[in-house]
């Protein structure tokens, strides 16, 4: 059996996704991170990205994560957004449109969020 380490997506609202993986890669304010079973313990910030979460039953979970923070140790991952949301939970119509609004709005915040939201769903 490969080497695991249990992950704990939580938005502010809900549990997002919880489960066993062998691999997370997430943007910080350093930049990406990839965090793998045995890794350095950390604390990080999270910056607004896709996450991505390699299962371990060898598939993909893909999250778009607005802020938050990201903790390992133990073997244990915790990324504590904001805001996040699965990418099959994603409406790609819904999320076109808010990026078009917010581009004629001049709304940076949430030009960023719809950016982020279809970048998760082409990611998965």
């Amino acid at each position: 059996m490969a080497a695991e380490l249990h992950v704990e997506l939580v938005a502010a609202d809900r549990s997002v996704w919880s489960g066993e993986a062998t691999l997370v890669v997430a943007r910080t304010t350093s930049g990406d991170i990839g965090v793998m079973p045995g890794h350095q313990p950390l604390l990080g910030v999270l910056e607004s990205g896709p996450v991505t979460i390699r299962t371990s039953d060898g598939g993909t979970v893909v999250a778009a994560v607005h802020g938050g923070f990201i903790s390992f140790a133990d073997n244990k991952l915790s990324l504590l957004a904001e805001i996040a949301e699965l990418a099959d939970e994603i409406d790609v119509q819904r999320a076109e449109r808010a990026l078009e609004r917010a581009k004629s709005e001049t709304d940076a915040g949430a030009e960023r969020r719809a950016d982020v939201r279809l970048r998760a769903v082409a990611a998965h």
